[in-house]
């Protein structure tokens, strides 16, 4: 038992301080991760009762709804965020703090401009969009979900000039701490909701504006701090916007963008087909299942979330070998989380009564459309990772326009049929399922030398 801690004790202290410097980075950003995403989803498991009780499922069904229609618009960013961070890691593996600068101001410039001229626009067209209708209720009045919208609406917004701080650790391969954010305003707001359940039930405004508000407060935090802290030589200033990095940002940005589009119709459109063809719950149970099966792929996010930014850096300075070891060890990793996914199939009755017990019901299609999802996301994350790290986007764009134009009529079909709400996530596992040979194909050319054309664009 002393020889077998001792070598436990030996290999964890090597895991830690042998191996490539990037590697030992990623690592470390890993384990801290592993401690946030855990009380992450402590919280997010917490959340889902709590909600439907102060709610109802319905009424939750549609809260789920709206934030998905909010969902949209974040593609109004272009793809700048993801442009930022590829191009800031390769200003910072060059060592050019001055152009890194650049970078970022330019980058908080044409994001404000753009999401302030988004907003005027929804202030505008609010007061005559029928939100009773887009949301297929009537149980809720229709001024009060106008009021909500606008709540949740201009808080996103705001949100998303603060994230860029995000994109800005990630570049620097400190993805913990910006995971640290989510955690730090979901805790905010369930100790929030705790205290106004003991005094109110069912006010769906003041819920929107709780759940809205504390992920703001704790960027616009993390954002002051920082930017006088460990960035102060990033802080962002009208001096330094370029209008040439506007065409090098919006060029990565834009393929970026194309990408978001192909995930804003097969995931954030979901929800509006369920509840326009199947009412409110189904959303719920939806999503319900959708939260369950998405630990493990929320596990192996964090595995992989250094490797975006770790293979630009390699790319760079065109460390190849670092680069086909990293992938061969994230494949191996993935065939493990499949065969938790399995097992969670499997128990997946059992923890739905543990967890949430008479309150619902989900159907087994449901539960197996949402582990296939969860299986060809794992397995495709180390080929997607290298491809957006790389930065080589010209393949996966060309891909976008086939998946948009079919999954709508595809899902709408599959949700007509007995399937039900499964359908919708068959579909999605079909269309994502595409990518898988296209990648492999793509990553493994690069990284050997052989891309060319349009497999190296």
């Amino acid at each position: 038992m002393h020889s077998f801690i001792n070598k436990l004790l030996f290999f964890l202290s090597s895991f830690f301080t042998k191996g490539h410097p990037r590697t030992l980075k990623a690592k470390r950003q890993v384990i801290y991760s592993f401690a946030l995403q855990a009380l992450s989803i402590a919280v997010g498991l917490l959340y889902v009762p709590l909600l439907i009780d102060y709610l109802d499922v319905e009424r939750y069904g549609i809260w789920l709804t709206l934030t998905s229609i909010v969902g949209w618009f974040s593609v109004f960013d272009v793809g700048l965020g993801n442009g930022l961070r590829n191009k800031l890691c390769e200003a910072i593996a060059l060592g050019n703090t001055k152009l890194a600068k650049e970078y970022v101001s330019t980058t908080y410039g044409i994001i404000v401009l753009i999401f302030c001229f988004v907003l005027i626009i929804f202030y505008s067209i609010n007061p005559v969009l029928n939100w009773s209708s887009i949301l297929n209720t009537v149980s809720v009045p229709s001024n009060e979900l106008s009021l909500l919208s606008l709540i949740v609406f201009t808080f996103f917004f705001l949100q998303f000039i603060f994230k860029i701080i995000g994109n800005i650790l990630m570049a620097h391969q400190l993805i913990a701490i910006n995971n640290l954010f989510g955690p730090l305003g979901n805790i905010i707001s369930i100790i929030i909701i705790y205290l106004i359940t003991l005094f109110t039930k069912g006010q769906f405004v003041l819920l929107g504006f709780i759940l809205s508000a504390a992920p703001l407060i704790v960027l616009i935090i993390a954002t002051v701090i920082l930017f006088h802290g460990r960035f102060r030589d990033l802080k962002p200033n009208i001096k330094f916007i370029r209008r040439a990095h506007i065409n090098q940002l919006m060029g990565l940005g834009i393929k970026f963008f194309a990408i978001q589009i192909s995930a804003l119709v097969m995931f954030s459109l979901s929800n509006f087909i369920i509840i326009q063809f199947l009412g409110g719950e189904q959303v719920s149970l939806y999503n319900i299942a959708f939260k369950y099966f998405q630990l493990p792929v929320m596990i192996y996010s964090i595995i992989i979330s250094p490797v975006w930014s770790a293979v630009t850096d390699a790319f760079v300075l065109k460390e190849y070998g670092w680069l086909k070891q990293t992938l061969k060890y994230l494949n191996q990793l993935s065939l493990l989380f499949v065969v938790i996914v399995l097992l969670m199939l499997l128990f997946s009755n059992y923890v739905y009564s543990l967890w949430l017990g008479e309150r619902v019901s989900i159907p087994l299609n449901l539960s197996i459309s949402m582990a296939l999802y969860a299986i060809i996301n794992i397995t495709l994350s180390p080929f997607s990772s290298f491809i957006n790290g790389l930065g080589k986007l010209s393949l996966s764009v060309r891909i976008i326009f086939f998946k948009v134009v079919l999954f709508i009529p595809f899902a709408i079909y599959l949700i007509n049929t007995n399937l039900g709400a499964s359908g919708v996530m068959f579909a999605t596992c079909l269309f994502n399922g595409i990518n898988f040979p296209i990648f492999y194909l793509q990553v493994k050319k690069i990284i050997s030398g052989k891309a060319e054309g349009i497999w190296n664009k």
